[in-house]
């Protein structure tokens, strides 16, 4: 049995290798096999391979076709090299009859395709009277004329190429035909058109030096044109903020600490802008969050940046020139988009901003304080929750809701307890510990990398505060700003009350009152002398330093803008 099956599939082997080679013979036939004379286009390719018939084919017609516009000129695709192609593969794989004829038929696409490609290279947009620049002195944009446009004559140009396909002349040079294409309006037009379409503003703190930095980045955006489908970079406007151009040091969270960074406080010029923007109908393309919850806008409409790393960016999606003006005046950030009517009359959007939860305050971190007795620990901050929001699109006509989409959600972080306890064993005597001049407080929606100035401390007895806030003998502050959100959602127009200034320093220092709570060691506390203690840490308003988002922004109808990861720099 097992010889039979072995025999059998032997032969079908066999069988299978024979009809391979039949094939092979049959559907392979040399290039040099062809016998009978064969003619294309009285070309005689008898004898010839099958790449030597189609060299002496287009060396017989060359292609050399161009459209001509003025000086100058456009080469169009050779469209028969892939004609010769199939004439040739019907010649050589079949059995060739004694003459063809080269076929231009059948390019109609083709030719079409080309006529576009020309008019790409060539058409020009009418430009409409607009803005062009913004004179500083006359502090007002300068408008220009009108301009014609051009158009290739598509349509013709085609019809050319192909009548030059079927004389086969094919290194003719084609004459392109243009039409003038004219504008929607002139200048004078253009200033009756031009009207401020949107305006955003946002409240400062009494922070001289943060101050500083808004009214550099206010003065840097100001007058700033942006040309149909032109993108805006804040960064790159902007600059980096140094020293050299005057911008300050202000606070600003590193890895959840207080440290100074020069320009510390722009973000909330970004952030100005990106809801101007908003407002305006225009397209952000890149937006990203801060870390912490912003104070000096709803949380979720900010927009951090930092130079190097995040960014604020939108497109000019209209068809007219716009221009942004920004000013900040008695701690008041406002920009405007200067612009023709982007959206349909009667159209507004505005953002809106709902806080969903509140989330987990993150676990303590420690200090080292080594005044304190070892089994003693002292909260030197309470830190705050995190939260969660939502963040809609509302599209109203004529004061009537059409759309309220959410746009992006956002997750702002807590800050962490700062818990002060001795783990040395050692303890130093309050009066041996130098006192801070100074505490800087971080801004408002400062995320990593940026934040305020240090706060000039006032000599005991001058605690006044500009923003409305009194502050008792002993340090604690009475704040009528902004620290106590509602829960629910907040009018997108309104804006923040400002942060008030750092409370007095008193003029004799008294120790906080220690919070008792059971220590990690268990070593015996030694006794140390009685002196003075180090003084209260100065109290910030809604009991932490604010916080900041992580969020993709809006990008315009049906474009959201880029989604990012939480910022890790910003202001």
């Amino acid at each position: 049995m097992v010889s039979v099956i072995w025999g059998t599939l032997e032969k079908k082997k066999r069988d299978a290798e024979k009809t391979t080679e039949f094939i092979e013979e049959t559907t392979t036939v040399p290039e040099t096999e062809l016998e009978k004379t064969v003619m294309v286009d009285n070309i005689v390719i008898t004898g010839m391979s099958r790449d030597v018939a189609k060299a002496a084919i287009l060396q017989e017609y060359p292609w050399a076709m161009t459209v001509q516009n003025g000086e100058e000129t456009y080469s169009v695709t050779n469209l028969m090299e892939a004609k010769v192609d199939a004439l040739l593969d019907e010649i050589y794989t079949g059995e060739p009859k004694e003459s063809y004829t080269l076929d231009t038929h059948g390019l109609e696409e083709a030719a079409a395709a080309e006529a576009k490609a020309a008019a790409d290279l060539w058409d020009k947009k009418a430009k409409n009277g607009s803005i062009s620049s913004f004179d500083e002195d006359a502090n007002k944009f300068v408008f220009t004329g009108a301009e014609m446009g051009s158009a290739v004559d598509q349509e013709k140009l085609a019809a050319d190429i192909l009548a030059a396909l079927e004389k086969k002349e094919f290194d003719q040079v084609i004459p392109v035909t243009t039409t003038e294409v004219h504008p929607e309006f002139d200048e004078e037009t253009a200033k009756e058109k031009y009207k401020t379409v949107s305006t955003f503003t946002t409240n400062s703190t009494a922070n001289s030096k943060r101050n500083t930095n808004l009214k550099l980045a206010c003065r840097a955006i100001n007058g700033t044109v942006l040309q149909p489908g032109e993108e805006f970079s804040f960064n790159t406007v902007v600059g980096q903020r140094t020293e050299e151009k005057g911008y300050q040091p202000a606070g600003a969270y590193s890895n959840g600490e207080v440290v100074q960074e020069i320009g510390g406080g722009v973000c909330q010029v970004s952030t100005t802008l990106y809801n101007a923007v908003l407002r305006a109908g225009l397209k952000t393309t890149t937006r990203r969050s801060h870390t912490y919850e912003p104070s000096y806008v709803t949380p979720g409409m900010d927009a951090t940046v930092s130079y190097g790393g995040p960014d604020y960016k939108f497109v000019n999606n209209s068809s007219t020139a716009i221009g942004i003006r920004a000013s900040y005046s008695d701690q008041v950030v406002t920009v405007s988009i200067y612009a023709v009517p982007i959206l349909e009359e009667g159209v507004k959007y505005t953002l809106k901003s709902t806080k969903i939860k509140d989330t987990d305050v993150p676990p303590p971190t420690y200090e080292e304080d080594m005044t304190l007795l070892p089994e003693v620990e002292k909260v030197k901050s309470e830190g705050s929750q995190g939260s969660y929001w939502e963040t809609r699109l509302v599209i109203t006509k004529d004061g009537e809701t059409i759309s309220d989409e959410v746009d992006h959600n956002t997750t702002y972080k807590g800050h962490a307890p700062v818990i002060l306890r001795n783990t040395s064993g050692v303890v130093i005597p309050p009066e041996n510990v130098e006192l801070p001049t100074e505490t800087p407080i971080a801004s408002e929606g400062a995320a990593d990398g940026f934040a305020n100035a240090p706060i000039e401390v006032p000599q005991p007895g001058e605690a006044t505060n500009p923003t409305g806030s009194s502050t008792s003998p002993t340090g604690s502050t009475t704040s009528s700003g902004n620290t106590n959100r509602p829960e629910a959602s907040r009018p997108e127009s309104s804006t923040e009350a400002s942060r008030p200034a750092e409370t007095s320093r008193p003029a004799e220092p008294t120790r906080p009152a220690e919070t008792s709570r059971p220590a990690e060691s268990t070593t015996p506390a030694p006794s140390v002398p009685s002196g003075p203690t180090a003084p209260p840490a100065p109290n910030t308003p809604g009991g932490a330093v604010s916080p900041g988002e992580n969020g993709p922004g809006y990008g315009g109808p049906g474009n959201p803008a880029e989604i990012v990861a939480p910022n890790p720099l910003g202001a």
